[in-house]
């Protein structure tokens, strides 16, 4: 792997490669070129090349990737090899909908716990997850070897939240809060707001509908000017 330091757009595409190499794993295929990957998919077989080239020389000349192997290898890269543990703060709707998702089983995410602040919701249970009291947080984390945090609280309650998360050693936190936070340093904070995208796409939706060119009569000008 290159010393230079890898930015998140290229970790982020990672992700994606390895989704379209379950894919055509799936479908049996043992080889794959970056072009037909990106043909496929609709990527940008360059692009491919330049992300793979970062970690090392996956393809053979001739044949292209073997897609097991380059699966193997993706894995590993994205830390996907191992168990990541995850601790949901906020046991709402939200916040149980998460700790039910499949999508982190399949990629060996684990929920280990889910946290509230709410009696009435300590000591339930969301499928195998018991919800746990907030309170013990740092105690929790440490006796489950939780290394990742989702934040599924209100926004007022966020930064308290991610206060609580860094003070318990956690590194990797996800934020599902409308709401912009302050991380200390050395802490990896991704935050998804539903609320701006929706009201991207609401905007998008808004905008008057692009009239085709083609449809356009040009303009004859007037002989008597």
């Amino acid at each position: 792997m290159k010393s230079e330091k890898i930015s998140e757009l290229t970790t982020n595409r990672l992700s994606v490669y390895l989704r379209c190499l379950n894919e055509i794993a799936v479908a049996g295929a043992k080889t794959v070129s970056s072009k037909a990957l990106a043909d496929r998919f609709h990527l940008n077989s360059a692009q491919i090349r330049k992300d793979l080239a970062y970690f090392g020389e996956f393809g053979v000349r001739g044949v292209g990737y073997y897609v097991e192997a380059l699966r193997n290898h993706l894995t590993k890269i994205l830390g996907l090899d191992r168990e990541n543990r995850v601790g949901i703060i906020g046991a709402g709707r939200l916040g149980t909908a998460l700790a039910d998702y499949y999508g982190f089983r399949k990629a060996n995410f684990t929920v280990a716990a889910l946290f509230d602040a709410d009696p009435k919701k300590i000591g339930k249970k969301v499928g195998e997850t018991e919800v746990k009291d907030i309170k013990n947080f740092a105690a929790v984390v440490k006796q489950d070897n939780i290394e990742v945090a989702v934040i599924a609280v209100p926004a007022e309650f966020a930064q308290a939240a991610l206060e609580r998360v860094e003070k318990a050693g956690i590194k990797a936190v996800m934020n599902f809060a409308p709401v912009a936070l302050k991380t200390s340093n050395g802490v990896k904070l991704k935050s998804i707001d539903l609320t701006t995208s929706l009201e991207s796409l609401s905007y998008f939706l808004a905008q008057p509908p692009k009239q085709s060119s083609r449809n356009v009569k040009p303009k004859v000008k007037d002989r008597r000017e």
